[in-house]
C-alpha cells in the first residue's frame, strides 16, 4: 500500500511544507540548547550526544511532507523514526511531529486504515498501562500507558472526531446542493407545465375563431358572389370579435398574476349548446347522439338552451353526483378542438358529438367524415391533438384519435373520480 501511495505521490501541500520546516527548525533549536526528553545516563539511551537525535528528526520532518498526500507511508516511516528516537536522548520536536503524523493518518487516510489505527493505538495504550504494572507492580509505571495514550491514541482519536465532523459537514453540503437542484428542477417543471397549460388555453380559445376566419375568407376570395361574400365577411367579423375578447381575457389573467387560476368564465358542459351553434354558424353540420341522457340529446338536436340545461343537470347531477370542474373543462375543450379540426379538415357530412356517462367515466366521442376534401382547408400544426392528449393524461384518462373506416374519430375517456395522471403518449399530427 505504501509503495502504491509513493507511485502516485503528488506535490506536498503548502501547509505541510510549513509544518515540516517549522518542526525541523524547532528540533534543531532544541538540540542546540540541549533540551532533551531523557538524560544521557538513562538506561534505555544507547546513543548519547546531540548528533544521533538529528537522524530521527530529519526523517520525521520528511514524514510531515507526506502527511496529506501519503498518510499511511508517513505513519509507517514516522513509527520507525520515533522508535529510533527512543534509543537516543530524545527530541521533543520529533515526538510532537509524530503525533501530528498519527492525527493526519486518521484524518486523511482511507476509512479502513483510520479504523485500524484507532484499534491498534487503543490496544497499545491498554497494553502499555497494564503490562508494565503487572511486571513491576509500581504506580510509576502507569505513566508509560499515559505517554502511549497521549502520543498515539490521543491524536488518533482526535483525527477520528475531526474526520466525522468533516464527513457530516460534507454530507450536509451535498444534501443542500441536492435540495437546491431538486428545487430548481421543480421550478423548471412548474414553468414548463404552466407554459403548456397556457399554450393549451390559448390554442383552444382562439384556434376555433381563426380557423373559421381562414376558411370563410378563402371562400369569399374564391367565390364571385356578393351575397356569399357578404355572409362570409359577417362570419369573419363575428369570429374576429369573439377571438379578440378571448385574447383580452387571457392577457388580463397573465398581467394580473393569475397564472395559477383557470381563465375567467371557465367553460363547462353548459356551454356546449352555444359551442355547437357557433360551429353550425360557421357552416359545420353538427349533431349529438346518445348524450348524457335524453334531455341532453333533445337540447342539442333542437338547439334549445332549456333542453340542454335540463339534460346536463340530469346527466351531471341527480343521484349520480356532479361532474368535477376539471373534467367539465377538459370535455368542453376536447369537443371544441374536435369541432375546430372538423371545420378545417373534415369532408362534407354530419359531425356527431357523443357524451356518455358509465362506470364512473365520462366518455367523449366526436366523429367527422374522413377522406379527400375539395373545399377550402385551413392548415394544421398538430398542437390541437397534443393539447387534447395532455388534458386527458392530466386527469388520468385515455385518449385516441384516428380514422375508423370513413370517419375520423376523437375519443377521450375521463374519470369522474380523482385518479393518478398517466404519462402522455406520443402525439399525432392533426
Amino acid at each position: 500500500m505504501a509503495v502504491r501511495e509513493l507511485r502516485r505521490l503528488p506535490r506536498p501541500h503548502r501547509f505541510d511544507v510549513y509544518i515540516a520546516v517549522g518542526g525541523l527548525l524547532g528540533g534543531l533549536l532544541l538540540v542546540a540548547v540541549g533540551l532533551n526528553t531523557r538524560p544521557a545516563k538513562d538506561p534505555i539511551t544507547l546513543f548519547e550526544g546531540p548528533w544521533p537525535m538529528l537522524v530521527p528528526l530529519v526523517v520525521m520532518s520528511g514524514c510531515e511532507l507526506l502527511r496529506r498526500t501519503a498518510p499511511r507511508t508517513a505513519l509507517l516511516t514516522g513509527t520507525v523514526a520515533v522508535s529510533a528516537d527512543a534509543l537516543t536522548q530524545g527530541s521533543l520536536a520529533t515526538l510532537l511531529m509524530f503525533t501530528d503524523v498519527m492525527y493526519a493518518a486518521v484524518l486523511y487516510g482511507p476509512l479502513a486504515s483510520a479504523r485500524r489505527i484507532q484499534w491498534i493505538t487503543g490496544l497499545l495504550t491498554v497494553a502499555g498501562t497494564l503490562v508494565p504494572f503487572a511486571v513491576w507492580r509500581t504506580p510509576e509505571v502507569l505513566l508509560i500507558g499515559v505517554v502511549v495514550g497521549v502520543g498515539a491514541y490521543g491524536p488518533a482519536a482526535t483525527g477520528w472526531l475531526v474526520r466525522n465532523h468533516r464527513d457530516v459537514a460534507e454530507a450536509a453540503r451535498l444534501r443542500a446542493e441536492q435540495t437546491a437542484l431538486l428545487a430548481e428542477m421543480d421550478r423548471a417543471q412548474a414553468v414548463t407545465s404552466e407554459r403548456a397549460r397556457m399554450a393549451r388555453e390559448l390554442h383552444d380559445m382562439v384556434a376555433n375563431h381563426l380557423s373559421a376566419i381562414a376558411i370563410h375568407s378563402t371562400a369569399a376570395l374564391s367565390i364571385d358572389d356578393p351575397a356569399t361574400s357578404q355572409q362570409a365577411l359577417k362570419t369573419i367579423r363575428e369570429n374576429s370579435v369573439e377571438g379578440l375578447a378571448e385574447m383580452r381575457r387571457l392577457i388580463g389573467i397573465l398581467r394580473d398574476g393569475g397564472g395559477d387560476k383557470e381563465p375567467a368564465a371557465t367553460p363547462t358542459l353548459d356551454g356546449l349548446a352555444a359551442l355547437v351553434e357557433g360551429s353550425r354558424a360557421n357552416g359545420l353540420d353538427v349533431g349529438l347522439d346518445d348524450g348524457l341522457d335524453d334531455g341532453l340529446d333533445k337540447g342539442l338536436d333542437d338547439g334549445l338552451d332549456k333542453g340542454l340545461d335540463d339534460g346536463l343537470d340530469k346527466g351531471r347531477g341527480g343521484d349520480r353526483g356532479p361532474v368535477p370542474t376539471p373534467v367539465e373543462l377538459a370535455a368542453y375543450r376536447i369537443v371544441q378542438e374536435s369541432l375546430t379540426n372538423a371545420l378545417k379538415h373534415a369532408c362534407p357530412g354530419r359531425v356527431t358529438v357523443r357524451l356518455a356517462r358509465r362506470d364512473g367515466m365520462l366518455d367523449v366521442r366526436v366523429s367527422s367524415p374522413y377522406g379527400h376534401r375539395d373545399g377550402p382547408r385551413a392548415p394544421g400544426s398538430g398542437a390541437g391533438l397534443v393539447g387534447m392528449r395532455e388534458r386527458t393524461a392530466l386527469l388520468g384518462g385515455t385518449f385516441a384519435a384516428g380514422p375508423e373506416g370513413e370517419w375520423w374519430t376523437v375519443r377521450a375517456v375521463l374519470p369522474l373520480t380523482e385518479a393518478v395522471p398517466a404519462p402522455a403518449p406520443v402525439s399525432e399530427e392533426s
